[in-house]
């Protein structure tokens, strides 16, 4: 089956084909797809054939619903692209930060110790997630570590949370504060060396950040 017969096939989903018929036409879906309403018709025709949709001609024009068959392909796509595209690994280019991370690195080194178990470098490596969409959908998959927040001089720390990762095989952890609801663009990694220096980093190096 051809690719773009997959994208049409996700497009009568997103236009309600699951669990009922919809009305389509073939110069609406050619111009989505980029192709000709007999392209179109012939990838509906293949897709109705192989068992993934019931196609019925009405005076108003094609009824469409995709099958129990037509479902559970859509479902096995989803699940091996989830797998592939969420499997803990980041993607993004080297920036630099405003000078925050090397205080509060100093302010938790002590618990940085206790429950990561190294000591860290005090300032982070700042990156620009470029993949997957969010930081958070390279982590669903694995549980935070909690270093909690304390109070300091008057100050309150909040908790954070700490992923373990790795970077060309050294590692370090991305922390992020406890309570961020929204997902941060940038992910700041600490590690016990500095990871500029030594993997001889500068702004807009790409580098690859494995979650373990």
């Amino acid at each position: 089956m051809k690719v773009k017969a997959l994208y049409l096939l996700i497009s009568l989903a997103k236009r309600g084909g699951i669990g009922k018929q919809v009305f389509i036409t073939l110069r609406e879906l050619g111009n989505e797809l980029g192709v000709s309403p007999q392209t179109v018709l012939r990838w509906l025709e293949e897709l109705a054939d192989r068992g993934y949709i019931l196609k019925q001609e009405s005076r108003k024009g094609t009824l469409i619903e995709i099958t129990d068959k037509g479902i559970k392909l859509l479902e096995s796509l989803y699940e091996e692209l989830s797998s592939a595209l969420y499997s803990g690994v980041i993607v993004g280019e080297v920036v630099s930060g405003i000078g925050e991370g090397a205080y509060y690195v100093q302010q938790y080194a002590p618990l940085i110790k206790e429950y990561l178990g190294f000591d860290p470098y005090p300032g982070t490596l700042n990156v620009k997630v470029i993949f997957p969409k969010t930081i958070f959908d390279a982590l669903c998959n694995s549980r935070p570590i909690i270093i909690p927040g304390f109070v300091k001089d008057g100050r309150t720390f909040g908790d954070v949370r700490a992923y373990r990762v790795k970077i060309d095989g050294i590692e370090g952890a991305i922390v992020i504060p406890s309570r961020t609801i929204h997902p941060p663009k940038i992910a700041e990694v600490i590690a016990p060396v500095n990871l500029r220096m030594v993997l001889n980093l500068k702004d807009g190096d790409r580098v690859r950040i494995e979650v373990i």
